[in-house]
């Protein structure tokens, strides 16, 4: 025959009473002189709270079993500070600019985004793990029947609520269990950092360091010392350069064009660069002569001929603005659908884009092939709040 200890407590076990009357709502200041256990008792009986049982998980505090338990629970928070931890270097450490296959650092770089993943996913993991641990082999054993109602929680509600965390925390032992309260701090402080550098992260570094050659404001066809920007297809083949002439394109045709300079010839890392920077691809479009066009003010010479420029970054959302309809002009975002009219300066005509694409002015050299006269004059890609157009 087994034994076991008195339940005690608010939370003892309880049989309502047909004939008590609906409890007196107590005032404010009553609220504030009544104990937790007065508070539980009193939100057991304002929210029809039968409490059929309730008994602690380990009636006498030190055994074996309970320091098993607190181990267990304490492991899983220990991960979760690990792999926070983790977490914290691999993001600020580890190398995270692009390396193509091949290069050197190219497998390194692969992994940045899996790493930094995995390890803050197991930190949540972790935490939930030991959550979830913690309640099930530590906090009391209980069972409650409750009548749900409708409306707004009143203030004496809100206080019995609180009352009943407060009385759970005190019964669960947490603040007795050193080394649960402990690996807990820890895991909930190294996450909450992840959670920081994960949101504010990319804001550390200055991007208007350089002034007017602030990375957001110049892209690949800008040349600092004079160089002239070439105009170059891509092939399949990094190292191969394969200039852009005008009768290369076909009236009513459109070619993706990237940024080159004689100076990345036999450079394998600067030509791969140009061909993988998010801002250097450039939709070098030929219309069909009979097509009326329309240019925006202070942009009259960017076009060559029939020749027209334009990022292929999407003003909306960034996304790439790869189709083009010969019939209608227009230029088309797969994304979320903004149209942008290439015979009318590329402004937008449909969508949720509300501004044009940027025009990349061009010229043709003595040997007949297309370069960029200079960078774009304003910020390519979705806006952000220091742009000034």
């Amino acid at each position: 025959m087994s034994t076991r200890p008195a339940d005690h407590g608010a939370n003892a076990p309880s049989q309502p009473d047909p004939n008590e009357a609906t409890p007196r709502i107590p005032s404010d200041d009553e609220l504030a002189q009544m104990s937790t256990d007065d508070l539980v008792r009193l939100g057991n009986r304002i929210d029809d709270l039968e409490v059929v049982s309730d008994r602690e998980r380990f009636p006498v505090p030190g055994t074996r079993a309970e320091k098993r338990a607190e181990r267990q629970v304490t492991l899983w928070f220990v991960w979760a500070a690990i792999a926070g931890v983790l977490f914290l270097v691999a993001f600020i450490a580890w190398p995270w600019e692009y390396r193509g296959p091949g290069e050197e650092g190219g497998f390194l770089f692969t992994l940045y985004t899996p790493v930094i993943g995995f390890t803050f996913g197991f930190a949540v993991f972790a935490v939930g793990m030991g959550v979830i641990a913690y309640s099930k082999k530590l906090l009391p054993e209980d069972l409650t029947i409750q009548q749900r109602h409708d409306g707004r929680s009143q203030e004496v509600d809100r206080a019995t609520a609180a009352a009943r965390l407060v009385q759970t925390g005190r019964q669960s032992g947490i603040t007795r269990r050193k080394m649960i309260y402990r690996s807990v701090g820890a895991a909930g402080g190294v996450l909450s950092l992840g959670v920081l550098v994960a949101a504010f992260g990319g804001l550390v570094k200055n991007p208007w360091k350089d002034g007017k050659n602030s990375e957001l404001l110049v892209t690949g066809w800008h040349s600092e010392d004079g160089e002239r920007v070439y105009m170059r297809r891509d092939t399949g083949e990094p190292e191969e350069v394969a200039l852009v002439r005008p009768g290369d394109l076909e009236p009513g045709s459109i070619e993706t064009v990237f940024p080159f300079k004689e100076s990345m010839r036999g450079n394998p890392e600067e030509l791969a660069k140009t061909l993988h920077s998010s801002d250097s691809p450039v939709m070098l479009i030929r219309l069909r002569p009979n097509v009326a066009v329309i240019k925006r003010a202070g942009q009259e010479d960017f076009n060559y001929g029939t020749l027209f420029a334009y990022t292929k970054i999407c003003s909306h959302m960034g996304c790439p603005t790869s189709l083009y309809e010969d019939q209608t002009n227009r230029i088309l975002c797969p994304c979320h659908q903004s149209q942008f009219q290439a015979n009318e300066y590329a402004k937008p005509v449909f969508g949720p884009a509300a501004r044009p694409l940027a025009q990349l002015p061009i010229a043709v050299d003595d040997q007949g092939y297309l370069y960029a006269r200079s960078d774009f004059i304003e910020p390519v890609g979705p806006a952000f709040w220091e742009r000034s157009s």
